[in-house]
């Protein structure tokens, strides 16, 4: 029960909390306004080994454990959320997912160049009619001997327009319903793939979220990830990380925003003293900093379930619901404390609360986490 960091992980931490200062924090409100992708950020992420952390060295990664990821990605996330999801998801659904189920072939081709950040990968499931309910896909993969046949629309996808990597659950055998689902790597410039209008979002919106189009796609059988039938259990598995990933984030969110808060309320004065003096703001402070903390532990035990090989869908699942929800009121409670001045895109934590909302809804919204919660638990 020793949550303390060891002294690699506190240089990672300190690794990551000096990229976000010195290069994430100067242009990151005119990102959020321009709505324009973090793209050389991204690529110095890559050099310093932060897209592909879990990754084993053979394969180009940095070899390190859970707990480190979510460090990182706390620090990354308290400057930039469009930057940290960009880090989390391709290292939470794409990098792990490939390493984890891939074959060697695939790790070869396509995890050496993601790991290091050379190529951005992406990863596809939502649709128009198949958000929460995983199960409905209708988007197909016929299988034609040698190659399947893709045709269909993702929704929603981060890294849609960037990315190089694509892995794409599709339907393959409607009669099996889950069982009939398969996981294929497309790659960019396949013939047929095609790449929607970016998505104009309420918060992270420096990210780059688009639907994405397959009309009569051809890929490979080797560019099937498992056995047929796999790419349900793939998902699943696969999106039980990556909600420690947004676990983090919502954290590095919330724990952001608290910091500008207690800051400015040392500096700022009303009624003749700083606004810290006053108990209606100092009992927001230690409310704010108590759930941070409680929500910090959620998270730092989900990654630690993982790294010890234990199950951690209960803990991953209410690290995220629990982080998630004290990332919305966190930062809510940052612009009150902040009175006009956090309605003031200078201020930055009307761009946090913005972004803190999401937390609540992709990679399985706050309902689904209570779903996972509570089976788990009645069983």
């Amino acid at each position: 029960m020793d949550f303390s960091l060891n002294e690699e992980q506190k240089l990672i931490q300190e690794a990551a909390r000096d990229f976000a200062q010195t290069e994430l924090l100067a242009e990151v409100i005119e990102r959020d306004d321009a709505q324009r992708f973090p793209t050389e950020e991204i690529k110095k992420l890559g050099e310093l080994g932060f897209l592909g952390m879990m990754v084993d060295p053979k394969y180009g990664g940095s070899g390190l454990d859970t707990l480190s990821y979510v460090i990182a990605m706390e620090e990354i996330s308290k400057i930039d959320a469009s930057t940290s999801v960009v880090m989390s998801v391709n290292n939470s659904l794409v990098c792990w997912g490939l390493e984890k189920f891939g074959s060697e072939a695939q790790k070869e081709k396509y995890l050496t160049k993601l790991s290091t950040g050379e190529h951005i990968g992406a990863f596809c499931l939502s649709e128009p009619e198949a958000g929460s309910d995983a199960t409905s896909q209708k988007t197909t993969a016929i299988d034609m001997g040698d190659h399947y046949i893709v045709n269909g629309t993702k929704n929603w996808i981060t890294n849609g327009g960037t990315a190089s990597t694509y892995i794409v659950i599709a339907q393959t055998d409607k009669e099996k319903k889950h069982r009939g689902i398969n996981a294929l790597i497309i790659e960019k410039g396949t013939p047929g793939f095609e790449i929607g209008p970016k998505e104009n979002k309420l918060g992270i919106r420096g990210s780059d979220t688009h639907s994405l189009i397959f009309n009569d796609v051809k890929v490979p059988k080797e560019n099937r990830i498992g056995e047929d039938g796999f790419g349900f259990k793939f998902a699943m598995k696969t999106l039980a990380g990556g909600r420690i990933g947004i676990a983090a984030q919502a954290l590095g969110i919330a724990a952001g925003a608290y910091e500008l808060a207690l800051k400015y309320s040392k500096e700022r004065k009303a009624f003749g003293t700083e606004i810290s003096n006053h108990q209606a703001i100092a009992f927001k402070l230690a409310d704010m900093h108590t759930e941070i903390q409680a929500a910090r532990l959620l998270v730092y035990q989900s990654a630690i379930d993982k790294d010890n090989g234990n199950d951690y869908d209960l803990s991953g699942a209410m690290a995220k619901l629990y982080a998630s929800k004290v990332a919305m009121e966190t930062t809510v409670e940052a612009v009150q404390i902040h009175g006009g001045n956090g309605f003031v895109k200078d201020y930055h934590v009307e761009r946090l609360m913005r972004d803190a909302k999401i937390t609540q809804i992709y990679e399985g919204t706050s309902e689904i986490q209570k779903i996972v919660i509570s089976r788990s638990i009645l069983k």
